[in-house]
């Protein structure tokens, strides 16, 4: 499928809460105003087709995600001068994917949040996140 009448990424000019801040071919780079009070300048690279996750992504559509990427992180440079950088992809739903069209979160970091210095690893590396058939018995 490459369009859904009922994805929000597909449709990005129906929510007027969403901005497109860039766009070329294959994708849009979009920040959302409800998402902007925590995490201030985030935002998230969409192809426009519907593909369900990354892994789906043809290779102009990767081409065209790098592309949008160095242009947001420019951008994001520019307007909020962030101390680093969160990426990542959740495919499925163990991973916590919630829309099931593919978005590339691109969230700026500053070493005033309270968890500064945290990134994706750190929340998969806690105790309580080993497999059940790792714990000793």
């Amino acid at each position: 499928m490459s369009y859904d009448a009922n994805c929000q990424f597909c449709n990005p000019h129906k929510d007027v809460e969403q901005n497109i801040i860039f766009e070329n071919e294959t994708c849009f780079f979009l920040q959302h105003n409800n998402q902007q009070e925590v995490l201030e300048g985030c935002g998230l690279i969409v192809p426009k087709k519907h593909h369900a996750n990354a892994f789906e992504l043809t290779k102009d559509e990767w081409n065209d995600t790098y592309e949008l990427l160095q242009d947001a992180k420019r951008y994001l440079d520019d307007k909020y001068s962030p101390d680093g950088y969160t990426l990542g992809w959740n495919v499925g739903e163990v991973s916590n994917q919630s829309i099931f069209h593919s978005h590339l979160h691109v969230i700026p970091r500053y070493n005033d949040e309270p968890l500064a210095g945290k990134g994706v690893r750190y929340w998969l590396k806690q105790p309580e996140n080993i497999r059940e058939k790792f714990k000793l018995k």
